[in-house]
């Protein structure tokens, strides 16, 4: 079963890599999507996948790469927006 899922990581989340780590496990998980930096410091992004990737990758945000300090994670529902691969947006 697929899913789509956004999340909004908070803690010390940008300038650590954050971005680039996220959609390198989300390719590893075949898990779609996309991620951006927020003005309030914090990560945002949509993945799309099978249920258990979408878990795994959640699972993932909460310790994040080895310099973030994840604060909280907040998961919402998300529409399927027919995503091909995981970007990086600006």
């Amino acid at each position: 079963m697929s899913c789509c899922a956004k999340f909004v990581v908070s803690g010390r989340v940008q300038g650590v890599f954050f971005r680039m780590a996220t959609q390198h496990e989300a390719h590893k998980l075949g898990v779609s999507g996309w991620v951006r930096n927020r003005e309030d410091g914090g990560v945002e992004l949509v993945a799309c996948g099978s249920s258990d990737a979408v878990a795994q990758l959640e699972i993932w945000l909460r310790r994040g790469p080895p310099n973030a300090r994840v604060a909280a994670v907040v998961r919402e529902v998300a529409e399927d927006q027919g995503f091909s691969g995981f970007s990086i947006r600006y």
